[in-house]
C-alpha cells in the first residue's frame, strides 16, 4: 500500500542517518562497507567474467532519453606540433575537451548534495553550502574516493512478473522486492549494492520514449527496506523513482529526496541491467563482485561511471 504523503515527509525523520556516523559525515551509506565487506565480495568471484553495467555516450546523440544532458566534444589535432612548434615530427598527438551534464540520460553516480530538502542535505548541511560558482562544499562526490567495492545484487522484477520489461509508470513495491528475493534465493544485506532491474531500456528500443514520461521505479514503500537493509547503494535502469510519483510536487522523486537527504543513500542512474540479467538468470546466481571508481572531482554532485559486475 502507498504511504501518505504525510507518512513520506515523515520519513525524512524516521529513516534518518544524520549523526549515525558522526556530525561531520559526508560518506552516508558507504560507512557501511568495510574491509571485511570488499573482502567478502571478493570471495565470491568464481570464473572472472565481467558484465559492463554503463550505457554508452555518444556526442552525437547527447541527450537519448530527453532529460536535458549536455555532451561536447571537441578534438585538438596535432597537438604535438602546436606544444613543440614543428611540423616536422615523426609522430602525431591528438587530444579532446569534453563538456557535460551527467546527470540526465547517462549512467551517473548521484552524490548527497544532489538533493536538498527544506534548506538541507544530508547530516544537516546547509544547501546554501552549493553555489554555482563554488560547487557543492560541504558534500561532494570526491568523499566516495576509495571508490565503491562490495557485494552486488540484482533483483529482477520483470522476472518475477513473467514480462519482458515493466510498463511506463509501474510501481515497484516491497512485495516485488520480496518475491525476487524469494525467487533467487538471495537477500539483501548490509553494505550490498542494490541493482533492481525493470527493463527500461529494452522497453525504450521496442516502443521508443513514453510520451508522457512516465516510468517505472520503485514506490515511496520500499523507502523504509532501504533503510532497514542497510544497502550501501541503489542503482535502477532508470531514475529509481516511479514517474509520476503520485504525491504533489514537493514529492515528485521521493526516492531520490529521501534516500539521499535522510538516508545518506547514494544513487545510481541509468545503469544498463539487461545483460547483467540474462548472466545472471544463466548462471543462476544474482550476486556478484561490484566495482564502481567515481571521479576524484572536488565540488560536484554527480560523476559519470562505468560499474562492473564481477562473477
Amino acid at each position: 500500500m502507498q504511504p501518505s504523503e504525510q507518512e513520506v515527509v515523515g520519513y525524512f525523520d524516521k529513516l534518518s542517518n544524520w549523526g549515525r556516523w558522526g556530525v561531520d559525515d559526508r560518506r552516508g551509506t558507504l560507512n557501511l562497507i568495510t574491509n571485511e565487506t570488499r573482502r567478502d565480495a571478493a570471495a565470491l568471484v568464481r570464473d572472472g567474467d565481467v558484465v559492463s553495467l554503463s550505457r554508452d555516450m555518444d556526442p552525437e546523440n547527447p541527450d537519448p532519453l530527453g532529460r536535458g544532458s549536455v555532451l561536447q566534444r571537441y578534438m585538438e589535432i596535432d597537438k604535438a606540433a602546436q606544444m613543440l612548434k614543428t611540423d616536422d615530427l615523426a609522430f602525431g598527438a591528438v587530444r579532446e575537451y569534453v563538456g557535460m551534464v551527467p546527470h540526465g540520460s547517462h549512467t551517473h553516480l548521484d552524490g548527497l548534495a544532489h538533493f536538498s530538502w527544506r534548506g538541507k542535505n544530508y547530516n544537516g548541511f546547509d544547501a546554501s553550502d552549493t553555489s554555482s560558482t563554488r560547487g557543492a562544499r560541504s558534500l561532494s562526490v570526491h568523499h566516495a574516493h576509495e571508490g565503491i567495492m562490495t557485494r552486488g545484487v540484482l533483483l529482477d522484477i520483470p522476472a518475477v512478473r513473467g514480462v519482458p520489461w515493466l510498463g511506463p509508470g509501474v510501481a515497484i513495491t516491497q512485495d516485488d522486492l520480496g518475491a525476487a528475493e524469494e525467487r533467487q534465493r538471495v537477500t539483501v544485506g548490509p553494505g550490498d549494492a542494490l541493482l533492481v532491474h525493470t527493463g527500461h531500456f529494452a522497453r525504450i528500443e521496442a516502443e521508443g520514449l513514453d510520451p508522457q514520461n512516465r516510468q517505472a521505479g520503485l514506490s515511496a514503500s520500499c523507502l523504509p527496506l532501504l533503510r532497514e537493509r542497510d544497502v550501501s547503494v541503489f542503482g535502477m535502469d532508470g531514475i529509481q523513482d516511479v514517474v509520476p510519483s503520485g504525491y504533489t510536487q514537493d514529492l515528485f522523486m521521493p526516492i531520490h529526496c529521501v534516500s539521499l537527504v535522510a538516508i545518506g543513500l547514494w544513487l545510481i542512474d541509468n545503469l544498463s541491467l539487461s545483460t547483467l540479467a540474462s548472466t545472471c538468470e544463466t548462471k543462476q546466481k544474482w550476486e556478484f563482485l561490484f566495482t564502481l571508481l567515481p571521479w576524484r572531482m572536488i565540488g560536484v554532485t554527480s560523476s559519470i561511471v562505468n560499474p562492473v559486475a564481477v562473477f
